[in-house]
């Protein structure tokens, strides 16, 4: 019989032969990191196998597969099929307080929501006016009731005896009615979905005021570590687009929910939900497939912004609540850089300003005295902590600042911990201290541990290490345990690097504008506020000479669904950029290749 065992959890299932352990584990519902969506590039759906016959290892399976995991009988999910009873054991570990950026800039803005509360005293019916509920309250407020559901009516039912009651308007329509008075009980949620990371802010409607926030890995990372695989994912299982629209639903629900309870608020009285994200997440959030993103021409289903009873996608909020999706450009330049757009005030300016979100996406705007053109660029995950050896996110354990000095290596870890990866920050500012120590080259290459010890650099020199022809760098060692940033590693950032740097100079080169026509560079996203700016200009993602003029804005997605809670005004300023963004497909341009390897290099 084929019976799959998790050890860990004392929990059984049967499969269907010929699947392999990961698509089994995927399949049941099990949560399993993925980020390469199943290819068998990442290495990182490691189990350890308790019982059980498979075949040998293959080749490709032991590039991802140390002496101690065979010793251990761990092996990578996307590689072994089992056959009959197996047993394995889960080994990812917990990523404990997880820091991600949850807050940034937020503009002046006058407080104007589209959803409001009013209280009134009606007239109930009566044996001589013997109309309706629905049709005496109509009479009362002077207006027909708005709904395409049973929900008001539902409501209505539960009002008899009240002589006070709360009508909830929305876009200046009712949309539901309350017992009692309840019109300093309104509150909304700003949600930003990032590919990596979700954040959720419970905001009070009435006052503007952000009550909390609640941050989280998104945990679609399981299915794909960035858009690809996760389109991927949804091509390749029958059941994808359901699991990712599950998992995002149930975190956004969860955080919510914590938000709620922490603050003594009834999650019965948030109102609205309103959600910026990039194009696939956006689609992935509403259960719309994403095969047309990943194929030429690579068109959306929809880019305009929706507006829709939350219950319709599981999330639990009011019975009257709406869900409004910010708009986007196109597949993308996503939601989540038009509010970034809004919240830096591109449109407006009369300056010349580069708006970047560095990030898996490396979204990037150009506004020439308000007029804008976007591009983005493949910049893959490596900036973010993941394709690199001893990538991790930035969780507690992970190094995020690393000096070289006279005595060796000085690392700043988060929350004081054993070091046990290192994340995004961690990993460029050491690839930018290592260039400025010219251990890197100017290629990319590390230095000869030979040509550091010919240069006296002896202790440098004893955090190289040469294996054959492979070199790498060693951060951090404890016992047989040991962190290092590898050739490999400092290739991934090359790559990223040259991606937004190229984009960079093609949208200016696009605009016929030069660096020196710039007044400002505005550096957003979950991951972007974390990067020091000696590290953005030590690798060339942001040339020197332009240093003094990086501003951060931090989180621009997140305060872009805010403001659209808070004002009418700001989401016709929202929907009516995302028709003036012009895109740019960087493909198009030519001698990109060029630009691109050109770009690759560290100055």
């Amino acid at each position: 019989m084929n019976m799959l065992e998790i050890y860990n959890k004392d929990i059984s299932y049967s499969y269907e032969e010929g699947k392999s352990l990961l698509d089994i584990l995927q399949d049941s519902g099990e949560i399993i990191e993925s980020p390469c969506g199943g290819k068998g590039y990442c290495g990182k759906c490691k189990v350890q196998i308790i019982k059980g016959k498979l075949e040998k290892p293959t080749e490709e399976e032991l590039k991802y597969l140390s002496k101690k995991d065979l010793e251990k009988n761990i092996r990578l999910g996307c590689f072994v099929y089992p056959k009959g009873y197996t047993c394995v054991k889960f080994l990812n570990k917990e990523e404990k307080n997880y820091k991600a950026l949850s807050d940034g800039y937020i503009p002046d803005i006058e407080l104007n929501p589209i959803i409001y509360k009013e209280v009134i005293t009606w007239e109930k019916p009566t044996l001589k006016n013997n109309f309706s509920y629905e049709e005496t309250l109509e009479k009362s407020i002077g207006e027909e009731l708005y709904h395409n559901d049973t929900e008001i009516l539902k409501a209505l039912a539960n009002v008899d005896n009240e002589e006070k009651v709360t009508l909830l308007y929305y876009e200046d329509k009712l949309i539901g009615i309350e017992s009692g008075d309840t019109k300093d009980e309104l509150y909304g949620a700003a949600v930003d979905i990032g590919t990596t990371t979700v954040v959720v802010s419970l905001i009070d409607l009435n006052t503007g005021k952000e009550i909390g926030t609640e941050t989280s890995i998104n945990p679609q990372k399981e299915y794909g570590l960035d858009v690809l695989s996760r389109i991927d994912f949804v091509k390749r299982k029958d059941n994808g687009l359901y699991l990712l629209q599950k998992a995002i639903v149930e975190c956004i629900n969860f955080l919510l929910e914590n938000l709620c309870n922490k603050n003594g608020i009834d999650i019965q009285n948030v109102y609205e939900i309103a959600v910026g994200a990039n194009a696939t997440m956006m689609h992935l959030l509403l259960g719309i497939g994403t095969n047309t993103i990943g194929k030429s021409p690579y068109a959306t289903i929809f880019s305009k912004e929706k507006n829709l009873w939350a219950k319709s996608i599981g999330l639990k909020i009011s019975s009257f609540g709406r869900l409004y999706c910010l708009p986007g450009v196109s597949s993308f330049i996503g939601a989540d850089i038009v509010a970034g757009a809004v919240v830096a005030n591109l449109k407006d300016t009369k300056d010349n300003v580069f708006f970047i979100d560095i990030g898996t996406n490396g979204e990037m705007l150009l506004s020439k005295g308000g007029k804008l053109v976007s591009c983005s660029c493949a910049a893959g995950p490596a900036l973010e902590g993941a394709n690199i050896s001893c990538g991790m996110r930035a969780a507690e354990g992970a190094i995020e600042g690393i000096q070289f000095n006279e005595d060796g290596v000085e690392l700043q870890v988060i929350g004081d911990a054993e070091p046990i990866g290192i994340c995004g920050s961690g990993i460029l500012e050491a690839i930018a201290e290592l260039h400025k120590k010219e251990i890197i080259k100017k290629s990319g290459r590390l230095k000869r541990k030979e040509d550091l010890e010919k240069e006296k650099r002896h202790i440098l020199a004893e955090h190289l290490m040469e294996e054959g022809k492979k070199r790498k760098v060693i951060l951090y060692k404890n016992g047989d345990e040991m962190i290092s940033i590898t050739q490999e590693d400092i290739r991934q950032v090359q790559l990223a690097k040259g991606a937004i740097s190229s984009g960079f100079y093609a949208l200016l080169d696009f605009m016929d504008m030069g660096m020196e026509d710039l007044d400002s560079i505005v550096i957003a996203g979950q991951f972007g506020r974390h990067l020091k700016t000696g590290s953005l200009t030590g690798v060339g993602i942001i040339p020197e000479n332009l240093k003094d003029k990086i501003n951060y804005i931090g989180n621009s997605s997140k305060t872009g669904a805010m403001i659209c809670l808070l004002s009418k005004d700001a989401r016709k300023e929202m929907e009516d950029i995302a028709k003036d963004i012009e895109y740019f497909e960087l493909s198009t341009k030519e001698g990109y290749e060029k630009l691109f390897t050109k770009c690759l290099t560290f100055n």
